[in-house]
Formats: structure tokens, C-alpha cells, sequence
């Protein structure tokens, strides 16, 4: 007989369902919270400018030092400002905002309620909010090895001596900021906003330094200057496009970490501070070359006079940190999330702060990162050649983005056709045109986060699709609740004092766990629950509407519980509930947890191809503990096994 994962099941998650209130957007003031946006959201977007344009002038892309060319480079930023991030992101994306969460897992949840359950339509757009997922994971390991390498780089400026310790310092900071990732962020968090203040504050003085010698250089926000360079040349134009793109990268933050602060604050954020600043700094270091076309160099860490290099270098250093700190907690996030929705096995989950349930860490992502980001640093050598793997997972992305939200504009809000195409097709020429100018780096090292998106995809499906497969077995071969229970309570056996609480993937089967205590230990416990963890398609659910109740028969109760995709199942907080909604009192000391321990045996029956199932029985013999991810007590654990063939 096929056994039921006690977790919740495929069809009950991705729910179209409107819960009131069910948005916990951070409170505080609009100026604090605008103040923690630039320190979390922007870091990553906001470092940019220490490799962006020294990329694009790059003699690999051909492109000639002329005043032309920096007109038209420096235009097409600024106006890639204005259409990508507070165009497209600022004003549409982000009202696709799932309860005030965002990110392409939030944007495919609304995106799946517009789809029947079993429509090719609903495969699509699961597939293409996954693979946007798995993209983000891609861009996570180039961005921490790129912000701090192009950082320490800025020692050669000061003297080439620093040239053969510039990869140690880089391995020895980034080991120490997965090394106290664990502690979390919520001492150090409180410095991030400052320290982020200071730095866009200094680049916008480095920028109007520059600009002095050079103001003409205010010209370039004439959209003229970009057309110009883009149809002049348009193989130059195009190959530099690539690396224009890279002011962008941080963009998808803005959307993704909208949860935790609301639009308000970042957008206050974004056009009050960031978007001048970095504006500012760009142009500024247009203006440098205009006069002093050797400063290409490295022009970022030339903008200031030397004197001031190694300060710069170090404030530097403490700003791409912050940046990559917040891109490896993005990662958490959406680790927590993809296991909820179904997508990845169960994995050990801290929380690392009492007030923040947002405040995370995944020691398994943690190491994993680790391992990879240091890799690709001794790999690559110099921020130069990361620059070509930087850009194709994030243009993937932000193109994927586009499409959920078209979906998202016309099916779910109802939008006119004849508007959703103008704007969506604006959005789309503009992506296009970054993604196919990324893809000629693949060869370059643009294939790096292609793989490690490719291997997270190809994880995240069979998981998906073996969890279903196992479920199918259980709704095969599982026997009816109501009917056993009825026909069992006709002539009971021996019932013994306690509770006993049976997880079950399905409110409507018998879960494997009570036939194998029934049948063993030939006792029932005087009050039995039959627990049914569901996640539900919005980010949090109150709770007063957490928990439903049924009763099958005299103290025997089948309970649904509902969580959003952003929390954590908790047994204690489910009994607590059960108290104090239902009046049942239950002593938590004399109470039991009966769990499924199964084991997967791979088979030629109908499913997967064998490869996949051999690698799903490995992930699901590796997954999580049941009673660790559930919270249950451990000395209130019984689990007993069985074998399941798919």
C-alpha cells in the first residue's frame, strides 16, 4: 500500500483565495522604512557603478574612446534608469503584488489563479515562474564574488604591490561573511541603511567633482545621444549592451523585497536618493573620461584624488558586502518558499531574530553558496571576466517577469487588451534587446549561472513531479477516512489516555502512520487528531482563519491548517489554536506525534524517467526531518516506515 506523506498536497497549494488582512508589511515610519530599503534593497543595484562602466568601454567590445561613444553609453544608462527600473518595476510590476509580497514566485501565484489546475496554461506559467526562480540562484552566486572582487581591485589603484593579494582578501571576506551569516542580521542590519546613506551620498560627490570639469556631459540626457550610438554602429552598440545591462542587475530587488518594507518606502527610496546618486556618479565618471579618456582604467576608484583611494576602497569593500549580504538572504527567502510551494524538499530553517520572521538562514544554502561563489572567484581572477557570466540569469529574469505580469494585467485585473499589448510590448522590446546582447556571453562565462539555474530547475521539477506521482499512489491505493473510522468505532478498540496527532497529506485518506499504530500497539487514543498542513498562494494567513475542524466521531477530529508561502508550519502554535478557537483542552506533555517515515523505491511504473526517480528517492531519503520542519517537540515524535514504489 501506498503511504501518505504526512506534508500537504500538490492540489491544495497555489489556491486562488482572498484572505483579509493578510498582508504583515513591516510598520514604521515612511522615512525609516525608506532608510532600510537603501540599505537592503539597493545594495546590489547600488555598487554597480564600481565595474559597470569600465565593462562597457571594455576593447573587447570594440567600442572607440570618443566623445560620441561616452555620450551614447552615458545616455543609454540613464534612460535604461528610466525604462527598466522606475518605468516597468516602480509604476507596473510591482502593483502585482501578491497580499505586498513580490518576487517571480509571488507574480507566478497570481499568475496560476487565472489557470485551471490542469490546463497546459497552468504548466506554463509554473514552469516559467520556476525557471525565473532558479535564474535568481544563478545571478546569487556572481553577485557577491563580483561586488567584492571589483571592491578589493580598487588596491591596485593605490599601488600594484596590492596585485597578488587581491584574490586572498577577496576569498578571506567573503568566507567571513558566510561564516557569520548564521548570527543573522539583526545587530549589524541596523548600520545597513546608514552605511548605504553614506555611500550613495558619496558617489554623488565624486560625481559632481568630475562633472565640473567636464558639464557638458548633462547633454547626455537627450535620448538623441542613445539612438544615435545604438543605429551609428549596431554591432558595436549591440555588443556593448551587455554590459550596459549591468547597471540594471538589482533591479528584480526592488520587486522581490517589496514585502519587506511596501512600495511607498522604496519608491521614496529610489527617486529620492538611489536613482540621483547613481545617476550622478555615472555621469560624473562620463565626464572623467571626456577629459581624461586613461582613466578607463579603472574609473570608479579614479574619480577621487589619491589620497583618498584606500578610504574610498574600504567604504567600498563594507557597501558590496552589505550588497551581497542581502542577495545570499534573498536566497534564503526564496529557498523557504520554493519548499513551501512544493518545489524543494524540506531543509533546516533558523530564524535568526524573535521580531523579523523574514530574518532566515538555510545552512545548506549557506555552504553550498560558499563553496560556489569561492570557486568561481579563483575561477574568473578578476572582476572583468566575471562581468561576462554577470547579466544572462538576470536579464532571463527580468524578461520572465514581463511575461507573468502580461498575464497577471489581462487575466487577473481585467486590463484592456489594446493597453496591456503598448506597455507590455514596450517592456518586451527593451528586455529583448538586453537578453539577446547577454547571450552573446555565454560562451564567455555567461554559461555558468545557466548551469547552476539548469541543475536547480531540473531539482525543483522532479521534486515537483515525484511528490505528485507519490501522492497519486496514495490516492490510488489509500483507504477513506470517514468509511475506516466508522467502521473501526462500530467495535473500538482499547482507547488509552492521551492525544495522538496523525499528520496526513490528504484530509480525505487514512494516513499510513494510524494503520501501522492500530495494527502494532492495537490501542486508540482517547482524543485523535488527523492534521492536514495546506499552503496557501498568499504570504501570510491570520489566525482566525488558520485552522478548520471536523468531527469524525466521539474525540476523533480531522484539522485543516493553513499557512502562507512565507511562514513555518508550527505543531505548538496549531494546539495553542486548537485551544483557544475550539475550547479543547489539550496537555501538550501528553501528547503524541505520529509521522510517516518513507522509503522511495524507484520502479518502471509510470512516472519519471528512472534517472529522476533515483534522483528524487535521494532527495526525499535526504530531505529535512518532518518533526524538525513542523516544530514538534522531539520527545513527542513517533515515526514508522514503509516503502513507496513510483
Amino acid at each position: 500500500m501506498s503511504v501518505s506523506n504526512p506534508e500537504f498536497s500538490q492540489s491544495e497549494i497555489l489556491r486562488p483565495v482572498e484572505i483579509e488582512g493578510a498582508s504583515h508589511q513591516q510598520k514604521g515610519s515612511l522615512a525609516a522604512l525608506a532608510l532600510g530599503a537603501v540599505g537592503i534593497v539597493f545594495g546590489d543595484i547600488g555598487t554597480s557603478p564600481l565595474y559597470a562602466l569600465k565593462v562597457c568601454f571594455d576593447p573587447v567590445n570594440g567600442i572607440p574612446m570618443t566623445p560620441d561613444s561616452i555620450f551614447g553609453v552615458i545616455s543609454m544608462i540613464f534612460w535604461s534608469f528610466v525604462m527598466v527600473v522606475s518605468l516597468k518595476y516602480l509604476l507596473f510590476v510591482m502593483r502585482a503584488n501578491n497580499h505586498g509580497e513580490g518576487g517571480i514566485l509571488s507574480l507566478m501565484a497570481l499568475a496560476l489563479r487565472t489557470a485551471d489546475t490542469k490546463s497546459k496554461r497552468y504548466v506554463v506559467i509554473m514552469l516559467t515562474g520556476v525557471l525565473g526562480a532558479c535564474l535568481f540562484y544563478g545571478d546569487a552566486v556572481i553577485t557577491p564574488a563580483i561586488s567584492v572582487l571589483s571592491a578589493i581591485e580598487g588596491t591596485v589603484v593605490v599601488s600594484n604591490d596590492f596585485i597578488p593579494y587581491v584574490l586572498p582578501i577577496t576569498i578571506a571576506i567573503l568566507l567571513c561573511l558566510f561564516l557569520i551569516e548564521k548570527k543573522g542580521t539583526s545587530v549589524v542590519g541596523i548600520l545597513f541603511g546608514p552605511v548605504m546613506l553614506i555611500w550613495f551620498a558619496s558617489l554623488a560627490v565624486m560625481g559632481i567633482y568630475q562633472i565640473q570639469d567636464a558639464p557638458q556631459i548633462i547633454a547626455a540626457l537627450n535620448p538623441i545621444y542613445a539612438f544615435r550610438f545604438m543605429t551609428q554602429d549596431a554591432g558595436i552598440a549591440f555588443a556593448v549592451t551587455g554590459s550596459i545591462f549591468l547597471v540594471l542587475t538589482g533591479a528584480e530587488a526592488l520587486y522581490a523585497d517589496m514585502g519587506h518594507f511596501g512600495i511607498r518606502p522604496i519608491k521614496l527610496a529610489w527617486f529620492g536618493l538611489v536613482m540621483p546618486c547613481l545617476l550622478i556618479n555615472y555621469f560624473g565618471q562620463g565626464a572623467m573620461l571626456l577629459v581624461h579618456p586613461e582613466t578607463i582604467t579603472n574609473p570608479f576608484f579614479l574619480m577621487v584624488p589619491d589620497a583618498y583611494t584606500f578610504a574610498l576602497v574600504i567604504l567600498a569593500t563594507i557597501a558590496t558586502v552589505i550588497a551581497s549580504q542581502a542577495c545570499i538572504s534573498g536566497a534564503y527567502s526564496m529557498t523557504s518558499e520554493a519548499i513551501l510551494l512544493g518545489f524543494l524538499p524540506r531543509m533546516k530553517i533558523l530564524f535568526t531574530s524573535a521580531k523579523e520572521k523574514g530574518q532566515i538562514y538555510v545552512p545548506f544554502i549557506n555552504w553550498m553558496l560558499c563553496f560556489i561563489v569561492i570557486g568561481i572567484v579563483l575561477a574568473f581572477k578578476k572582476s572583468d571576466n566575471l562581468a561576462s557570466a554577470y547579466g544572462v540569469a538576470v536579464s532571463t529574469t527580468m524578461l520572465l517577469t514581463t511575461l507573468l505580469a502580461a498575464v497577471v494585467m489581462k487575466a487577473l485585473w481585467k486590463w484592456n487588451a489594446i493597453w496591456v499589448t503598448l506597455i507590455i510590448g514596450c517592456f518586451l522590446i527593451v528586455d529583448l534587446g538586453f537578453f539577446t546582447a547577454n547571450l552573446t556571453k555565454l560562451l564567455d562565462g555567461g554559461w555558468f549561472p545557466v548551469v547552476i539555474a539548469s541543475i536547480c530547475f531540473l531539482l525543483m521539477m522532479t521534486w515537483y513531479q515525484g511528490r505528485q506521482i507519490v501522492r497519486k499512489r496514495v490516492l490510488d491505493d489509500g483507504i477513506r477516512l470517514d468509511s475506516f473510522m466508522t467502521s473501526l468505532l462500530q467495535n473500538p478498540p482499547h482507547r488509552v489516555e492521551g492525544t495522538a496527532v496523525f499528520l496526513t497529506a490528504h484530509v480525505d485518506y487514512l494516513p499510513v502512520s494510524f494503520l501501522h499504530n492500530l495494527k502494532h500497539n492495537h490501542i486508540l487514543h482517547e482524543r485523535v487528531f488527523f492534521l492536514k498542513v495546506s499552503i496557501w498562494d498568499v504570504p501570510y494567513v491570520d489566525d482566525d482563519q488558520r485552522l478548520t475542524l471536523k468531527e469524525l466521531g466521539p474525540n476523533i477530529y480531522v484539522v485543516r491548517a493553513v499557512y502562507g508561502f512565507k511562514e513555518t508550519p508550527d505543531s505548538n502554535q496549531i494546539l495553542d489554536l486548537l485551544e483557544s478557537q475550539f475550547d479543547l483542552k489539550i496537555d501538550k506533555m501528553n501528547t503524541s506525534f505520529f509521522l510517516s517515515r518513507d522509503t522511495i523505491i524507484p520502479t518502471s511504473l509510470p512516472g519519471m524517467a528512472i534517472w529522476r526517480e533515483v534522483i528524487f528517492a535521494w532527495m526525499y531519503q535526504n530531505a529535512g526531518r518532518q518533526s524538525d520542519f513542523f516544530k514538534i517537540p522531539a520527545n513527542r515524535v513517533v515515526e514508522l516506515g514503509a516503502k513507496v514504489e513510483i
